[in-house]
């Protein structure tokens, strides 16, 4: 068993290496020395070593925490640029597999502290780590919302669960011109941000990538910002700091579906979350998604593959507008198609559809005009949230407001 497992962990780090989500020496020693099956007893061999993420806890049919996919393991790794000597907190212990590596990264100088707001992870990981022979890690059973005071300042602050925020606390145990990573919901989508802090107290965007994460639990969780739509089979999410949504118009637009217009773009499953979706949410008002949340949706078309079922990315009328409506970027019927890039168009309804749906059309041209820009391509600064009179924004740039911070989105041109 033990050549079986060295043999699948060889090849899960070449594997990595070969599609560049390994990209540092350091990153590659860590996760060639580390054994992931110790981590996730009861797993197979194969199933330990699989680039999948792998639930580990539930509250009913809802994962409440999981190992995470090993890529996103490296890239985040790659994202954190550890260096030995480092103080770090992890915020979300999980299974115990990320502290380890990351105890492999900064060495005997370093420290590293996981925090769990699960006792039960907590005692679990450290079981973990006993077997994989790791006894320098700090174990805490607390709300890692509040970071963990007693071991600050920190080199680094990582989360491994999504937060819709920039906690203070967090901000307040980072050492000078320390890096705080996390997978931050940004109107929508989830991006794992590497946030240095400067002098001035701002926090700057080093790197992004896409993400998917169970989110924090305790003084840090937030509600969904999903809403199910009666009798279409959809769901609707809307942007965090966006107006209430006017559900029941809406939920009427959609049974008046009219004209479908074709484009020339193509579009995969990624660019509805990542790609166009983000640029979408980012510089027009009243995007939203609609998600099915059955097979069969009330809708005329076919969605994108998100998922299990499928979902897309759409322009809504404001509350209170007269001429109710919504406009859906929807596949192209008659073509074959999976997960990868295929042909789109947009499909208007109610009365305010055509109009929106022009909007949605200029929009798919302005994206592809920048040159198609994806997550990695954003910048994004978090300070306090103005006070008083909004302030001015530069062009192009937006702010999205937080319970307790603002991120400044720009795109650097191309």
């Amino acid at each position: 068993m033990v050549a079986d497992a060295q043999r699948a962990r060889t090849r899960m780090v070449d594997a990595l290496r070969e599609a560049r989500r390994v990209r540092t020496p350091a990153v590659e020693n860590a996760l060639r020395s580390v054994p992931r099956h110790l981590f996730l007893p009861g797993v197979s061999i194969a199933g330990a070593y699989a680039d999948e993420a792998v639930a580990v806890q539930f509250d009913g049919p809802m994962a409440t925490s999981s190992a995470s996919q090993p890529s996103m393991v490296a890239i985040m790794l790659e994202q954190l640029d550890l260096q030995p000597g480092q103080r770090v907190l992890e915020v979300g212990a999980g299974t115990g597999y990320n502290a380890a590596l990351m105890t492999r990264i900064v060495g005997p100088a370093g420290r590293v502290t996981a925090v769990d707001i699960d006792e039960e992870l907590v005692d679990r990981a450290a079981v973990h780590l006993a077997s994989a022979g790791v006894d320098e890690v700090e174990l805490v059973a607390g709300d890692g919302a509040l970071g963990h005071p007693p071991g600050a300042p920190y080199d680094r602050i990582v989360l491994t669960v999504g937060s819709d925020d920039v906690r203070p606390e967090w901000v307040a145990q980072l050492a000078p011109r320390g890096r705080l990573l996390l997978p931050l919901a940004v109107r929508g989508s989830q991006l794992s941000i590497a946030l240095d802090l400067g002098p001035d107290g701002l926090l700057r965007s080093s790197s992004v990538r896409s993400c998917a994460f169970i989110r924090i639990r305790g003084e840090g969780a937030s509600a969904d910002a999903s809403v199910c739509l009666e009798g279409v089979g959809l769901a609707l999410h809307v942007p965090e700091d966006g107006p209430d949504p006017d559900l029941a118009g809406v939920t009427a637009a959609l049974a008046e579906p009219g004209d479908l217009v074709a484009s020339a773009v193509s579009l995969g499953a990624v660019d509805v979350w990542d790609g166009f979706g983000l640029w979408l949410a980012l510089t027009e008002p009243g995007v939203c998604r609609l998600l099915a949340t059955r097979a069969e949706t009330g809708l005329p078309d076919d969605l994108l593959p998100l998922g299990a079922t499928g979902g897309t990315v759409a322009l809504a009328s404001e509350p209170g507008n007269p001429l109710p409506g919504i406009a859906a970027v929807v596949p192209v019927p008659g073509q074959e198609r999976g997960r990868g890039p295929g042909p789109v168009g947009v499909r208007s309804f109610g009365l305010g559809g055509p109009a929106l749906a022009a909007r949605l059309l200029a929009a798919l041209e302005r994206w592809v005009a920048a040159g198609r820009p994806e997550a990695m391509n954003w910048r994004f600064t978090v300070g306090p949230r103005p006070q008083g009179q909004h302030e001015r924004l530069q062009p192009g740039a937006c702010a999205v407001a937080k319970r307790h911070c603002q991120v400044l989105a720009t795109l650097p041109p191309p």
